[in-house]
């Protein structure tokens, strides 16, 4: 699914620049900073994470309304960025090269570059000491896979995470093809699908969403999505540990169901029955899984972003503000 850049209100006091990771000096990534108020924690960072298809750009709206929600009382860091090969990140991970095209490197290896670029950005800009990082107040929002790639790094660093927020999170143990019935197997009963259900539309999703999604496709970045499912096997497991007693503070937020199934007939010919039938389901029975990696009492949602589709950032900022500004007041 395409994701085109909305019309983008500018923060006050943003900063845009690249920086060469200590453990990847050959090459930059691009990141784009806004820091926070004197009547905000100083220590406070949120970090926006990226998907595989819209890049930090569209992130840049939702900073814009935390500051405007915030502004009386006090706004905290923020931090925005494209991973190589993404974006403004023309420069492609080193540790790529020699290896299989489209699979040079992992979701674990993001997240190891996550705590690098924390690190430095940390150090650089916020004057916290290497020795002092985990004491900083971490919070995480993120989409798509950005949401793989916050839990990967709570379960990496326990301890280190107050807070994240989850848009429509990648369904990342799914092969994106048996989320729908193979009207080609023994047993398969045409005559029990779901009113408006075909066995062509079955066979579009299918075909469709495997030759886009399936974790063996490569893409431009060089990001392999062929061990996710290993790295996270289940939504509501491991459970992640916060800094202290009342975190992390976990909010899980999935996509319209109508709004998604327009979204998907337009960009993909997935029939509209399909998506309300199977997609749909299968993605909120994953949300619910994901509202389970923290205590219930620091759980919220899963919350259904009205008019929203997978890219929610986009599709409605102000309302991802709004859930921040909520987790950011309960912590």
């Amino acid at each position: 699914m395409a994701a085109p850049s909305p019309a983008i209100t500018i923060p006050r006091g943003l900063q845009h620049s690249s920086v060469a990771l200590a453990t990847k000096p050959s090459a930059k990534i691009h990141y784009s900073f806004v820091p926070g108020t004197r009547s905000s924690a100083s220590t406070c960072l949120v970090i926006f994470l990226n998907g595989l298809v819209a890049p930090k750009a569209l992130w840049i709206p939702v900073m814009s309304s935390v500051i405007q929600q915030r502004f009386n009382t006090g706004y905290p860091a923020m931090l925005t960025y494209d991973r190589y090969g993404q974006g403004l990140t023309t420069d492609t991970d080193p540790t790529d090269e020699g290896k299989e095209e489209g699979h040079g490197h992992d979701v674990a290896d993001v997240v190891a570059d996550l705590r690098q670029l924390i690190t430095q950005i940390a150090e650089d800009i916020l004057g916290v000491v290497p020795e002092r990082l985990d004491e900083m107040e971490l919070i995480f929002v993120a989409n798509s896979l950005g949401c793989a790639t916050a839990r990967l790094y709570a379960q990496a660093y326990p301890g280190t995470v107050s807070g994240l927020l989850l848009l429509d999170s990648v369904m990342a143990n799914s092969d994106y093809i048996s989320i729908w019935p193979d009207s080609k197997a023994a047993g398969f009963a045409p005559q029990d699908l779901p009113d408006g259900v075909s066995v062509e539309g079955l066979e579009i999703a299918r075909d469709t969403h495997g030759k886009l999604f399936h974790p063996s496709v490569p893409n431009k970045e060089g990001l392999s999505r062929r061990n996710l499912a290993e790295l996270l096997p289940h939504s509501d497991t491991p459970k992640l540990q916060g800094p202290r007693d009342g975190t992390p503070l976990v909010t899980v937020v999935g996509h319209d169901p109508e709004s998604f199934a327009a979204e998907s007939f337009k960009s993909l010919s997935t029939p509209i029955p399909v998506t309300m039938n199977y997609t749909n389901p299968y993605w909120a029975q994953y949300n619910e899984g994901l509202a389970k990696i923290t205590e219930p009492r620091l759980s919220k949602g899963p919350v259904i972003a009205k008019g929203c589709g997978h890219f929610i950032q986009r599709d409605d900022p102000t309302f991802v503000a709004e859930e921040l500004c909520k987790l950011l007041d309960r912590l």
